[in-house]
């Protein structure tokens, strides 16, 4: 790998995939910059005061973002604030100090899916604040790659899960219950493409060998599971007997099944996800 002796900037380093891809940049030896002042003071990513006072990097991973979706709907302005003009601000950044590349982790953005799998072609078409403020993201990349030639690669991964995530997310918060002896959940049925976090960031590592100026990459296992086929595998591997119970309430708009196409990361980008949803469930459950 070129990365190794790179100072690299990591904004949102202190998040769920942020963490985990310090470790590997560190294994790299690579030299990893935080959005923190010399006083070691944590940095905004909207303060462009301070953010434009960092110098000498080789290249930047944007990560630092308000990423769930609830608060997104309760908190726009600020959803908007920190995930567009955060992003302003770094590629400004980029731009000033002649960086050679920045890595944009994006998101799912494809909305109602209108074939499957998906693939990087398919129409954007974002149904809540926080997907649109990554397509706004997309969008001030592409244009500072038009513009002043900045190389800007684009990763959008599907639902990413493993140790250490949030428990506001769909597989922590079914192992959290399981310390109750119940699992409660809305809807049974939506099906979703999950990419475990070590094969997300194995992506991210590959992605620095790309040199093409613009581009966009999924990041997904290229396989769906339904809610209640998750459920049934991780009670299934926590061996002990447990009452579950949906709701069956569906959220309006709610997408039915999403799986990702994968083809152009493994041609491309040499890259494929190794842990299957099997293996993956069993790291959350028995860390």
């Amino acid at each position: 790998m070129n990365i190794n002796g790179k100072r690299i900037l990591v904004t949102g380093s202190s998040g769920f995939v942020g963490k985990n891809l310090v470790v590997e940049l560190k294994r790299h030896n690579v030299e990893v910059i935080n959005l923190t002042d010399p006083e070691g003071n944590r940095i905004d990513v909207r303060d462009w005061q301070k953010i434009k006072e960092i110098a000498d990097i080789d290249m930047v991973y944007h990560l630092a973002a308000i990423t769930y979706v609830p608060f997104s709907f309760e908190n726009p302005r600020e959803t908007y604030d920190v995930n567009v003009l955060g992003t302003l601000n770094i590629l400004e950044l980029c731009r000033l100090r002649n960086v050679e590349k920045i890595v944009f982790v994006s998101s799912y953005v494809y909305g109602q899916p209108r074939y499957l799998p998906i693939d990087e072609e398919h129409p954007v078409q974002p149904t809540n604040p926080y997907m649109r403020s990554k397509v706004f993201g997309e969008e001030l990349c592409r244009a500072y790659n038009n513009d002043f030639g900045i190389k800007c690669i684009i990763l959008r991964p599907f639902n990413i899960y493993g140790v250490g995530q949030s428990g506001d997310f769909l597989i922590p918060s079914i192992i959290s219950q399981l310390q109750d002896g119940k699992v409660i959940l809305k809807d049974p049925e939506p099906k979703r493409d999950y990419i475990f976090i070590s094969d997300l960031i194995s992506a991210l590592i590959k992605v620095e060998k790309f040199n093409r100026g613009f581009e966009i990459f999924n990041i997904g296992y290229g396989k769906s599971y339904s809610v209640k086929e998750i459920v049934e595998l991780i009670v299934q591997l926590n061996g002990k007997e447990v009452k579950i119970n949906y709701k069956n309430e569906r959220r309006k708009n709610e997408i039915m099944d999403v799986v990702a196409d994968i083809r152009k990361a493994k041609e491309k980008l040499g890259w494929e996800p190794k842990i299957n949803i099997n293996d993956g469930l069993k790291r959350c459950v028995y860390h």
